[in-house]
């Protein structure tokens, strides 16, 4: 993880999201490079991301009565599968909504 002006670290969202910016919004991009915004922008950026992550995966955990530590412990297979798939819901949703955005 990058250093980002000692207010955090930049994460594979944050990185994403400097892709996303160099390749699709290059007048945001330049603008908060030259402004000296953009290292706080993906630390921002990978802090909610983060966040959100964590929160969908409690959400999905607590809805789910077949990710039971009972259920863990004697099918870890279907278990891992169900959590693989809440982890790339999850992350999917943060794509759209924090990292392919137009919102800054």
């Amino acid at each position: 993880m990058k250093e980002g002006n000692k207010k955090g670290t930049i994460n594979k969202y944050g990185m994403l999201r400097l892709d996303y910016l160099k390749a699709h919004k290059k007048a945001l991009y330049t603008t908060l490079l030259m402004k000296d915004e953009l290292n706080n922008h993906l630390v921002s950026v990978s802090k909610n991301a983060e966040n959100l992550l964590n929160n969908l995966m409690e959400s999905y955990k607590k809805s789910d009565e077949k990710l039971s530590e009972k259920s863990k412990e004697t099918n870890q297979i279907e278990w891992a599968k169900i959590m693989n798939n809440y982890k790339i819901t999850a992350e999917e949703i943060i794509l759209n909504e924090l990292i392919y955005t137009e919102n800054v």
